[in-house]
């Protein structure tokens, strides 16, 4: 089995991750593009974080708001082509499938070569915008050995943001990503508490702290904030900040891409 490059990449140094937001996807309330249009407009974005210089990209199903718990076949094929599309730009490409379809994302990152999914609800039950969200960690690391797709990483999120953690408030940031540590995540992504806003720098802290695996900061950066997240994170995921007006359902500007790209790469100290 090849090596993963997203998890190379980690051990060498530190990786900057653009979003790509597919468009709302056939059968959802907000779908009015056809598959070509919306394959068209991701592999437009993830060309211009290629070009901005970016590490790797990640695919998500975000505009099929409100989101369910089980996708439809649709949405698995679909986001297969459009994760297939990215991925043959040559960048190291994710995905997530909202809400909480990380089975389905696993299957995806194996049919369309990808490096890695992020997942939700891994360790601890949480309330989502969705509804409980269960943990899944035993299933999914067993699903992925079944499929074969030991090659994936798993990056989960703890604590995730657009939720609600008071059954588990008795558990902090750091004891939930030792917990998805030991269950065998091969990375931990920490959030602010919904999309655009950055993690509490204490947070962030701690579970660098508490955990020798990659630590992602999965919301809230920013060109400005970049330097400040840097120290404590392996990886940086970057949406909003890098789109049209700020606005993570526009499409990726340019100058904010080549803007962020950077400032990284003077916050890590590329050349």
């Amino acid at each position: 089995m090849p090596p993963n490059p997203v998890l190379t990449g980690l051990r060498a140094g530190k990786l900057l991750i653009g979003m790509v937001h597919v468009g709302a996807l056939p059968g959802t309330p907000a779908n009015t593009q056809p598959i070509g249009a919306l394959l068209a407009a991701a592999r437009a974005d993830a060309t211009t974080y290629r070009d901005a210089g970016f590490d790797a990209v990640m695919v998500e199903n975000m505009h099929d708001v409100p989101y369910v718990r089980d996708p439809g076949p649709e949405i698995v094929a679909a986001m297969t082509r459009a994760c297939a599309e990215v991925r043959s730009l040559g960048l190291p490409t994710g995905v997530q499938v909202l809400a909480g379809a990380n089975r389905e994302a696993l299957a995806i990152a194996l049919a369309a070569d990808l490096a890695f999914v992020r997942v939700e609800g891994f360790v601890y039950a949480h309330i989502a915008d969705e509804g409980l969200i269960e943990a899944c960690a035993g299933d999914l690391l067993r699903y992925r050995r079944q499929i074969g797709a030991t090659g994936v990483a798993v990056f989960a999120d703890i604590k995730k943001k657009h939720c609600a953690h008071a059954i588990t408030a008795d558990v902090d940031h750091a004891e939930t990503a030792r917990t998805a540590a030991f269950f065998g995540a091969d990375g931990v992504i920490v959030t602010g508490t919904r999309t655009g806003v950055a993690p509490a720098a204490d947070d962030l802290r701690e579970v660098r702290a508490a955990v020798t695996l990659p630590v992602l900061v999965g919301s809230g950066v920013t060109a400005d904030n970049l330097p400040d997240l840097l120290p404590d994170a392996s990886a940086l995921i970057v949406g909003s900040a890098a789109k049209v007006g700020g606005l993570w359902s526009n499409p990726v500007c340019p100058e904010r891409a080549q803007r962020l790209a950077s400032a990284f790469r003077e916050a890590a100290g590329r050349r």
